[in-house]
């Protein structure tokens, strides 16, 4: 079945990620791979993942990982065109408007409505996308 959404989920804090997991898989029938480094999804993007949630710092396991940004920048050069959310605990805004010059979908700050505001963002990309498909269908028949 390849209408699965395939998404990425790449956070240090193993307890996040979990919950993050469980809470997407309640509400969509998602397929999904977790990662605890960049390193570990750079290795993995060969498994075409739709749209990767992206953990800005990743320095919790070890000081020397590669960060959420340069993580983010290897995505982007391997595929621009894959949708990256960046996740922080920070609420600051200079780090929302990094991420965006670094070609991040959005930024989404950890709280008890981060999961509610990944779940519209990942519908939003996907609506993007399809939307997208019908018009490159549409475009080609003229």
């Amino acid at each position: 079945m390849k209408n699965k959404i395939k998404l990425f989920l790449v956070d240090d804090d193993s307890v996040f990620l979990k919950l993050l997991e469980i809470e997407l898989l309640e509400h969509a029938d998602f397929e999904i791979e977790t990662y605890p480094t960049g390193e570990l999804c750079i290795e993995n993007l060969k498994n075409k993942p739709d749209a990767i949630v992206l953990d800005y710092y990743l320095d919790g396991i070890d000081r020397d990982a590669m960060n959420g940004l340069e993580t983010l920048d290897e995505i982007k050069a391997f595929n621009p065109e894959i949708p990256v959310v960046m996740l922080s605990s920070q609420d600051n805004i200079d780090i929302a408007i990094n991420c965006m010059h670094h070609a991040a979908f959005d930024y989404v700050v950890k709280s008890e409505t981060a999961f509610l505001r990944l779940q519209k963002i990942i519908t939003t990309i996907f609506e993007q996308k399809k939307l997208k498909k019908q018009l490159n269908w549409y475009m080609e028949r003229m």
